[in-house]
């Protein structure tokens, strides 16, 4: 009997998915794996119930804590954004693709399945993960080249419902949530108000100040609350979002070199990642912020292209979990109409002296010896270019 496991998210593309592997590519036994990283409670009921209709079995990941643990809080203290993206899809498909394979291994199967189109990125990083297995790698949609349309049809044909008034296509975790295709795949088109869920178009009149404690680089506190990582996430996406904070609408450079429109979501991102950034710029030297920038870049990257098993990926990890020894203290964050703003910092670790106050005596005078030899080069390499 030929077993395959799906990476299946109930929406269209791997829900045709299965009776695809069934009549196209003669598997007898089709297993849909859903990997809560998460999603709405209701989408993942969806995808339940769609897959125990169609599939030959289901398997439910709970996969939250290990998703901010061991993915998010690695993200903050890389400072991880892309393009202005703040990798919130790219950081969760290395991880279904993990649970996914952890499935087929148990249940002996003999292919490992993914709805990617050829056109996104989501392709390479499932591809990239299931690749190190000796599994056999199965795309139906990419491979028979189908469109959205296509797809509709076919899913009729065999008795797969979706609602028609769905109008774009939305991937949502719970550090971010994407929303494309349909109009928005014009760029000069403003996204209109229904497509957002997250974020209020009506931010209140009084702001919210929030203390955001962190721990060697990871957030831990509001407000003086010591809070679990999936909670505070959670908390700080419903503050946020009530103010209107992290939206961003951008053109992506694809991995495949596409440019594509892209609409997000991301209140609690938008919020950690400006703190961190901010305590990192308090207690980091000037040359360890110099270098962890080029690093955090890299580190990036490799995390759109899905590149997470590369072993550059570690060594840049074992970099900067030695950065982030010091970075521990709080950072206070005003959020007000659609704005994060950073108003204050404190830490232990901090580098920050009061010698550097105009109120405060000290020998100026020494300060001329370094001035006198500061940019001698470029002073000399003027001098003379005024000569001609």
């Amino acid at each position: 009997m030929k077993k395959v496991v799906l990476a299946y998210s109930g929406g269209l593309d791997t829900s045709v998915c299965i009776p695809l592997l069934r009549e196209h590519y003669g598997y007898d036994e089709v297993i849909a794996v859903t990997v809560d990283v998460g999603q709405p409670e209701e989408d993942l009921m969806e995808a339940r119930a769609r897959a125990e209709k169609l599939s030959d079995s289901f398997v439910l990941v709970d996969a939250k804590r290990d998703f901010v643990y061991n993915y998010i809080f690695p993200l903050i203290k890389a400072n991880g954004m892309y393009e202005g993206y703040v990798l919130g899809t790219a950081i969760a498909r290395p991880l279904i693709a993990r649970h996914v394979l952890a499935v087929a291994d148990r249940e002996g199967a003999d292919a490992v399945a993914h709805g990617c189109t050829g056109k996104g990125n989501d392709q390479l990083r499932f591809d990239a993960v299931f690749r190190t297995s000796s599994l056999k790698l199965i795309a139906p949609v990419r491979e028979l080249g189908l469109t959205r349309e296509e797809e509709k049809r076919y899913a009729a044909e065999h008795g797969i419902a979706f609602e028609s008034d769905k109008r774009w296509s939305v991937d949502e975790n719970i550090w971010s949530r994407s929303i494309e295709g349909s109009e928005l795949e014009d760029p000069g088109v403003s996204p209109p108000e229904s497509a957002f869920r997250w974020t209020a178009a009506i931010a209140p009149d009084t702001p919210d100040i929030l203390k955001i404690g962190f721990e060697h680089g990871v957030p831990v506190s509001i407000n003086d609350e010591v809070r679990d990582g999936v909670a505070l996430i959670k908390d700080l996406n419903a503050i946020g979002g009530k103010h209107g904070i992290g939206r961003t609408d951008m053109i992506e450079d694809r991995v495949l070199g596409y440019k594509a429109r892209e609409v997000y979501e991301h209140p609690a991102a938008t919020i950690l990642l400006d703190a961190h950034r901010d305590i990192e710029r308090l207690v980091l030297t000037r040359n360890e912020l110099r270098f962890k920038d080029m690093v955090d870049r890299t580190w990036s990257e490799l995390v759109y292209q899905g590149l997470v098993m590369d072993p550059l990926f570690d060594a840049l990890n074992a970099f900067i979990d030695k950065t982030q020894e010091r970075v521990t203290g709080y950072v206070y964050v005003k959020l007000d109409k659609g704005v994060a703003r950073v108003i204050g910092r404190e830490s232990p670790y901090a580098l920050y002296t009061k010698e550097v106050s105009f109120d405060v005596k000290g020998e100026q005078s020494i300060a001329e010896g370094y001035s006198m030899y500061h940019g001698l080069q470029s002073r000399l390499a003027a001098m003379k270019r005024r000569r001609y």
